[in-house]
């Protein structure tokens, strides 16, 4: 059996006249002579009113409650969907998480998938029809209900797509694909046609929105066939291909920049109070993105994304370690710029140029990262763009499109 699965965002399905278009767009695939497994997200800003109104009832929500409550966004997506598509005459199945074979870990508000249980899936393909199936969620090995975290979704339908061994991965939203950056920040940004997963995972780890990180590393992992593509574009056309390998040699080329918002230092000082700081995180479940430490002092970087109960944390660590908020990084992204010390020596000079304090700076082969504050981050971004990729560095050069189209 050819599998196509194909990933529908919050933006496509957030009303009932886009779900009729999603549906009609499934149908057209499903008659290309392929059997279709549907992810869908909550509609529009679903998550973000049940959000809204757990703050209404606590400050600082459960986890496990903020998960059973959240989660029912994406079930009346793919109720919806799947009624629609069957308007259109054609069999439909929705699945939650849970009957889908999703298993994860036992973190709430950020859980990672363990394994994917497709028998349910699969038994319903076999009869012939469209499985929709609910997004974001799973289940833990204790039986509770997890969700992903934010863009959670994206990882649902490429696990997925492993698990079945789909033809290739669609991940549809109001984009066209992946960009050089966020396009409404930057209007020069342009569309990437094609871009490795490690290129692809450093730009959504660091703040871009395009894709869940998570569902980069499963599709490299698994060896998904990839595609980010814009819901209302013909199935099969157009997008941004995501499996071009990291290729050999020394020369440095730049693929996009990526910002990162609400992010958290928490400093501690001496051996003792880094070490409260450590266990606090362990138990908070904080997504640790960076830590610098030495003998004296230790930096802990964090982005607030999948802290829902930030308030409760914020109060457990007050007085044990210094708290900074309202921090960003900016990151630049492409093969072996971390590598040469003149890349990172012309970073920090753009943001001295500008006039902008530089709170911290990391590295790896295939990123710069600066930290600073968030107001000072998306005027950093553009001009980190301007240079590297409009106009084009010295000893860098701009990105050959047309190599990679290939």
């Amino acid at each position: 059996m050819r599998i196509v699965v194909q990933k529908y965002g919050g933006s496509s399905v957030a009303d009932t006249e886009r779900i009729k278009k999603v549906a009609a767009r499934i149908k057209e695939t499903r008659e290309s002579g392929v059997a279709v497994v549907v992810v869908v997200s909550a509609m529009g800003k679903t998550t973000d009113g049940l959000l809204a109104r757990a703050s209404e009832v606590s400050a600082s929500p459960s986890r496990r409650e903020l998960d059973m409550l959240l989660s029912c966004g994406e079930r009346i997506s793919m109720a919806l969907l799947a009624m629609a598509v069957q308007e259109l005459g054609l069999d439909a199945v929705s699945l939650t998480g849970s009957q889908s074979g999703i298993i994860t870990n036992d973190r709430h508000s950020g859980a990672r998938i363990l394994e994917v249980r497709p028998y349910r899936v699969q038994d319903e393909l076999e009869k012939g029809k469209v499985v929709i199936v609910a997004g974001f969620q799973g289940v833990s090995y204790k039986a509770e209900v997890t969700t992903l975290g934010r863009g959670g979704s994206d990882t649902t339908a490429v696990a997925l797509a492993g698990a079945l061994g789909a033809e290739y991965c669609e991940i549809c939203s109001d984009v066209d694909g992946v960009y050089t950056a966020d396009p409404r920040i930057i209007s020069a940004a342009e569309l990437l046609h094609a871009i490795s997963h490690e290129e692809l995972l450093e730009l959504t780890t660091h703040g871009a929105k395009v894709l869940h990180p998570e569902s980069v590393e499963f599709a490299r992992k698994l060896g998904v066939a990839l595609w980010a593509r814009a819901t209302f574009a013909p199935p099969g056309t157009g997008g941004t291909r995501v499996d071009r390998s990291v290729e050999g040699g020394s020369t440095p080329h730049v693929s996009g920049v990526a910002v990162q918002r609400r992010l958290v230092r928490l400093r501690a000082t001496g051996l003792e109070a880094m070490d409260r700081m450590l266990a606090a995180a362990a138990e908070s479940s904080l997504p640790v993105l960076r830590l610098d430490a030495d003998h004296e002092i230790a930096d802990l970087w964090f982005a607030l994304d999948d802290v829902p109960d930030w308030a409760k944390v914020r109060a457990r660590l007050m007085g044990q370690v210094e708290i900074e908020e309202g921090c960003a990084g900016v990151s630049l992204v492409g093969e072996f710029v971390g590598r040469n010390a003149g890349h990172l020596l012309r970073t920090r000079s753009i943001a001295a140029g500008m006039g902008i304090p530089v709170k911290a700076m990391s590295a790896s082969p295939l990123r710069i990262t600066l930290f600073c504050m968030e107001g000072e981050a998306d005027e950093l971004a553009r001009q980190f763009h301007r240079t590297f990729l409009e106009l084009g560095a010295p000893g860098i050069g701009a990105l050959d499109r047309g190599a990679i189209d290939g």
